[in-house]
C-alpha cells in the first residue's frame, strides 16, 4: 500500500488517536466513562443528520436544508403531541413530513433542473419561515414521558440516542454497501452519465437521498427534543454546516461516488471530541467555530494532497 493510499485509509482514525491522547495528557476529567458516554450522546445528533448528508454528498449533491427541515418537522410533531395525538402518530407525522420535504428537494432538483446548492437554499428559507409562522415564535413543552424517553432514556446502561444512532449508521452503511441502490448512489455521483447510460433511474436516486436526509433530520431532531422537552422555532439552525463538517472532515468528496459512513461516523466524533476538549480546557466556545473551520481547512487540503489524478 503506497503512502496516497494508507493516508486516505488511515489518516483520520490515526488524527482521532493523536487527539484523544492529547486531549487525555491535558485533562485528567477527559479519558473517563462518564465523559466519553457524554461524546457519544452529543454526536447523535450531528450523526444522525450526517447519515442523510453522505448519501446526498455521494452523488454529488448538498442540502443545506436539514436544519429547516428538522425544526419544522419537530414542531409539527410536538404541536400534535400537545394536541393530544398519540406519541406513535406524532413521530410518524414528523419523520413523513421531513421525507416529503426532502422529496420536494430531489423534484426541484430533478424535474425543474435547479441546482442542489440554490434548491436546497430556498428550502432552508422556506421550511424555517414556515416554522416560525406555525409555532408563532413560541416553543412547545412539556411533552409526554413516553416520548421523552427517546431522548432521556438508557437501556443496558447506555444511553437510547446512542443506540437509535448505532442502528441509523448500520442500516446506513447496509444501504449504501449491500444493495443496488447503494451502488447506483455511488455510480451516480461518480459519473452521471456513465449512470444514465447503465440504466440506473438518476433522478429517482437523486429524489431518495434527499428523502432519506429529510428523515433522517427529522429523527435527529426528535432526539433532541425529547431530550430538551422543547421544540424550538430556531432548534437546528447551522446543523447543515455541522453534518457537512463530519462528511468532509470523514473523506467523502465533494465532487460525489468516493467516501462512506465510516469515515462520517469518524468525522462526527473527531468534531463532537474537539468540542468536548475545549470545553474542558475551559476555551471560549467562540473558538469552537474558528477550530471546526480550520479542521474542515486541512481535511480538504489533505484530501487534494492525496486523492488519486483526476480522470
Amino acid at each position: 500500500m503506497d503512502r496516497r493510499a494508507f493516508v486516505q485509509r488511515f489518516g483520520l482514525a490515526f488524527s482521532f488517536l493523536l487527539l484523544m491522547l492529547a486531549l487525555t495528557l491535558l485533562s485528567d476529567r477527559f479519558l473517563t466513562a462518564a465523559n466519553l458516554i457524554n461524546i457519544l450522546r452529543q454526536a447523535t445528533i450531528n450523526g444522525i443528520v450526517s447519515v442523510g448528508m453522505t448519501m446526498v454528498i455521494l452523488t454529488g449533491g448538498i442540502d443545506l436544508s436539514v436544519g429547516s427541515v428538522l425544526a419544522l418537522a419537530v414542531t409539527v410533531g410536538a404541536s400534535l403531541m400537545k394536541q393530544g395525538q398519540p406519541v406513535g402518530v406524532a413521530v410518524l407525522a414528523a419523520l413523513g413530513l421531513g421525507a416529503f420535504l426532502g422529496v420536494i428537494n430531489g423534484l426541484m432538483i430533478t424535474k425543474v433542473r435547479i441546482p442542489p446548492f440554490i434548491a436546497t437554499l430556498g428550502m432552508l428559507t422556506v421550511a424555517r419561515g414556515l416554522t416560525l409562522m406555525y409555532t408563532q415564535g413560541q416553543p412547545i413543552t412539556g411533552l409526554p414521558a413516553t416520548f421523552r424517553w427517546i431522548g432521556t432514556g438508557v437501556v443496558a446502561g447506555i444511553p437510547v440516542p446512542i443506540l437509535v444512532t448505532a442502528l441509523v449508521f448500520l442500516v446506513g452503511w447496509l444501504f449504501l454497501t449491500r444493495t443496488r441502490y447503494g451502488a447506483y448512489i455511488y455510480l451516480l455521483g461518480d459519473n452521471p452519465t456513465a449512470a444514465r447510460l447503465a440504466g440506473v433511474p438518476t433522478e429517482r436516486i437523486t429524489v431518495l437521498v434527499y428523502a432519506i436526509s429529510g428523515f433522517c433530520a427529522a429523527l435527529a431532531g426528535l432526539i433532541l427534543v425529547a431530550r430538551l422537552d422543547s421544540a424550538q422555532p430556531i432548534i437546528g439552525q447551522g446543523y447543515e454546516f455541522n453534518a457537512i463538517a463530519a462528511v468532509v472532515v470523514g473523506g467523502t468528496s465533494f465532487a460525489g461516488g468516493e467516501g462512506g459512513l465510516g469515515g462520517t461516523l469518524l468525522g462526527a466524533l473527531l468534531i463532537e471530541t474537539l468540542n468536548n476538549g475545549l470545553n474542558l480546557l475551559n476555551v471560549s466556545p467562540l473558538w469552537e467555530q474558528v477550530v471546526k473551520g480550520v479542521v474542515i481547512a486541512l481535511a480538504l487540503l489533505l484530501y487534494k494532497a492525496f486523492s488519486p489524478p483526476s480522470r
